[in-house]
């Protein structure tokens, strides 16, 4: 079974966690979650993924590779964990990837959490890119514009939270 560690509202660990999706977090407790934006680096198109049509939530949309941190496992790792499973791209030997954090409230739902982003740039063929099938239904590598035009239409998620990683 999976576990979550919980963090306080300064992004501390508490030294508590919690089952994956048991949304029991007080209104001050956060769990950690991760986005890791690919970047190729020959071209500049972004890898990004269309949702398998089974997903509960937001089926069909485009997105970045991301994801809860397991337990005991640190922000870098989890994202570099979460794109080489969705995407098959091993992206841990990128320097200084980190971008930025935002963190989302959502009061007597007992999910809030913090989002680490990571802004991953290397090389690859669309040859290497492996998507995990029971959570992808394909993958392009796609413009800014191409990205803006899938956010306008009210298909890419985060996008709003962060559009800045593609600038």
């Amino acid at each position: 079974m999976e576990m979550w560690d919980i963090y306080d509202a300064n992004k501390q660990l508490t030294g508590r966690t919690m089952k994956k999706n048991d949304w029991c977090l007080k209104d001050d407790e956060y769990h950690l979650t991760v986005l890791g934006v690919v970047k190729r680096k020959s071209d500049g198109k972004f890898l990004i993924t269309k949702r398998v049509m089974t997903k509960a939530w937001a089926p069909g949309w485009w997105e970045v590779s991301g994801g809860a941190a397991q337990a005991g496992e640190k922000s870098f790792e989890a994202a570099c964990r979460e794109v080489q499973e969705e995407t098959g791209l091993d992206v841990s030997k990128c320097e200084k990837a980190y971008q930025f954090s935002y963190h989302r409230e959502n009061p007597g739902e007992g999910d809030n959490y913090f989002v680490d982003i990571y802004k991953f740039e290397i090389d690859f063929e669309e040859s290497d890119v492996k998507p995990q099938e029971a959570e992808t239904d394909g993958f392009m590598l796609a413009t800014v514009e191409e990205i803006k035009a899938f956010a306008e239409q009210g298909i890419f998620l985060h996008y709003d939270s962060i559009k800045k990683v593609f600038e």
